[in-house]
């Protein structure tokens, strides 16, 4: 499968203007990876920039997160101003209520990672000690002779912090208190069963077990797997990993919108973006 770069921009043109004529959307959300690995570097400020200029066209708030690709060209110091991540301590996670009766949580996937914080930085040290304990490979991208879900232990996936951990919790009590029902968005997916070994958060378990000590998250939605997938997991969460817009060849598209009820999330596939009704319990 190759990749198209080029052509995602026109993806994201056809969908921003797909977006606007619907007309009843209340924002959009991009799932991380907003520039390529291997944009040239000096390329990758203004890169950034024209893609955040074209989400900027929707008729309403534009909500990012970060991916691997992002942190490739940029450190996030400097990526999260341009994302409009209002962040303390170089943290990317957040969350908002688009309508009262919902709550969307956006993980930082990469809070503990080996790639754009700076090298000599406490979460940069724990990542490449985690690394150096779960992955023999001297190419930390390479699952070679890892089994299973070990596979996910690779320098392009990351984790989420014991602080982020705590700030979870304590969203989906508030949550629960409000009666919301609660999406969590991460670029990297969390459970095995929407993604490839490969593409899973390093620490999804202890993740998950906090999300499944509530009742109130619905859906997991995420990027990061560009082929896409769907799982409900034993606790009746979809985990939704959404089409990579990178994939489509010239002529095609892979983006979508979401119509929300209160027994279901409707992903409106157009494209590469497969269709998904995702039912649960008010």
């Amino acid at each position: 499968m190759g990749w198209y770069y080029r052509h995602s921009l026109l993806v994201l043109q056809n969908a921003v203007q797909r977006w606007n004529n619907h007309q009843k959307l209340k924002f959009v959300i991009n799932f991380g990876d907003i520039v390529d690995g291997f944009c040239p570097k000096d390329q990758s400020l203004e890169a950034v920039k024209k893609v955040v200029n074209e989400f900027e066209k929707f008729n309403g708030p534009a909500y990012h997160m970060i991916g691997n690709h992002c942190l490739y060209n940029l450190p996030r110091h400097m990526l999260l101003p341009l994302l409009k991540i209002s962040s303390v301590d170089g943290r990317a996670y957040y969350d908002f209520s688009p309508t009262p009766e919902y709550r969307f949580v956006v993980l930082d996937g990469y809070d503990i990672s080996a790639i754009g914080w700076p090298h000599n930085h406490p979460k940069t040290l724990e990542a490449l000690k985690f690394l150096g304990e779960k992955n023999p490979n001297t190419e930390k991208n390479s699952p070679a002779g890892l089994v299973g879900l070990e596979r996910r232990f690779l320098m392009f996936n990351g984790a989420v912090g014991k602080e982020q951990i705590k700030w979870l919790d304590a969203v989906l009590q508030d949550a629960t208190k409000l009666n919301q029902k609660v999406v969590v968005c991460c670029h990297v997916p969390l459970d095995p069963g929407s993604a490839s070994p490969e593409a899973l958060l390093w620490n999804c378990n202890e993740v998950m077990d906090v999300i499944h000590r509530y009742n109130c998250v619905k859906v997991c939605l995420a990027g990061h797997d560009h082929q896409g997938g769907h799982s409900i997991d034993t606790h009746g969460i979809h985990h939704r990993v959404l089409e990579a817009a990178l994939e489509c060849p010239p002529g095609t598209d892979a983006f979508g919108h979401i119509d929300a009820y209160d027994d279901r999330l409707s992903l409106v596939g157009t494209g590469w973006m497969q269709s998904t009704d995702m039912c649960f319990t008010p």
